[in-house]
Parts: structure tokens; C-alpha cells; sequence
């Protein structure tokens, strides 16, 4: 039998607690906001598995158009895990890398206008990038490259 073929990652999902902070923060990133709606209803709990469920999301998208970034807001049911400052080798850990034309130019908005904190230190990987990962809004952790 043929495997089905991957047409594409349509989007990666956070949780957040503020959907106005996180689209401001990604915003400041780069990212546009391109659309923001509430689901709810018998569909959405039966995709999820949590039954019925109010969510409010925003979809944000990347200035080439290809890659996207679902922010979730539960209305309800209420949270009850928060996975946001958990290290980076604990199991499921979530981590999203954008690549930057200019890191330290994104790493002084995000510190200096989100609070965002460097979780090491600014390294750089052969020829090739310079890196680091930062702690930003509601303390999620994000990877930033810069081509070199």
C-alpha cells in the first residue's frame, strides 16, 4: 500500500493565557495577525477531545506566507496544566524557531518592549547562524537564527 503523501505543516498551536499580549509579542517578531475568532461547539470538543469547549484564537502568519502560528485562548474548560517553564530537555517540550534577518536588532524589541529574556547566551553555530533561545511572552520559548 502507498503512504499518503504530506502536503504541508499547516500550523503550529500554543495555549496562552493572553491572546493580546501574544499577538502583540509575535507581532513584534515579525509575524502578522491574520485572523482572530472564537469556536466552540460539539465539532470542535469532538477534534480535541475535551467535549464542549469556547476557545478564542488568532492565527498569525509569517511575512513569507508559509508557515502559521495558532494562539489558543481557553474560555472553557478551564487550563489545568502549565507547561511554559518547563526546561528544554523535559520530555514534550515545546520550542518554535523563527529565522531573523537582524538577531540583535529582534532580541533588543523583544527584551526592551516584551520583556522577552535570553534563556543562555547569543552563539554561533560554524559560518553558518548566529542563535539563541529566549523566554518571550507568558515565558514561551522561542529560537531565533540569523542566516550569516
Amino acid at each position: 500500500m502507498e503512504k499518503s503523501k504530506l502536503l504541508r505543516m499547516d500550523n503550529m498551536g500554543i495555549v496562552v493565557e493572553s491572546l493580546d499580549n501574544a499577538i502583540s509579542f509575535f507581532s513584534e517578531l515579525g509575524l502578522y495577525l491574520e485572523g482572530r475568532a472564537q469556536i466552540e461547539g460539539e465539532w470542535a470538543g469532538r477534534v480535541t477531545g475535551l467535549g464542549a469547549q469556547h476557545v478564542e484564537i488568532a492565527m498569525m502568519v509569517t511575512p513569507d506566507g508559509h508557515s502559521r502560528l495558532e494562539l489558543s485562548r481557553f474560555i472553557d474548560p478551564a487550563i489545568i496544566a502549565d507547561h511554559r517553564n518547563a526546561p528544554v530537555n523535559a520530555l514534550g517540550y515545546l520550542r518554535a524557531m523563527f529565522t531573523v534577518e537582524d538577531l540583535d536588532d529582534v532580541l533588543r524589541r523583544l527584551i526592551g518592549n516584551h520583556g522577552a529574556v535570553l534563556v543562555g547566551e547569543v552563539v554561533q553555530y560554524e559560518n553558518a547562524y548566529r542563535l539563541c533561545y529566549l523566554r518571550g511572552v507568558e515565558g514561551l520559548l522561542i529560537g531565533l537564527a540569523q542566516p550569516l
